[in-house]
């Protein structure tokens, strides 16, 4: 075997090796998109109101006493 075949052997171990870790973090990096996406749905509820309490405010103007 020449020098040449044995370097493009290492070559595409090195590339079979790498390929499991690299999916791995692709489907990692796909999962956090999705749940980032789902969290600022729920996070979309939270500030449109609808689960707010409400809040009973004082009158803007105040009220004159009588004397």
């Amino acid at each position: 075997m020449s020098k040449f075949e044995q370097s493009s052997n290492c070559g595409a171990t090195y590339l079979s090796l790498a390929t499991i870790p690299l999916l791995g973090v692709v489907l990692v990096a796909q999962s956090l998109v999705e749940a980032m996406m789902e969290l600022g749905e729920a996070s979309e509820e939270v500030f449109r109101g609808d689960r707010l309490p409400i809040l009973n405010f004082p009158d803007s103007e105040p009220k004159e006493e009588v004397s």
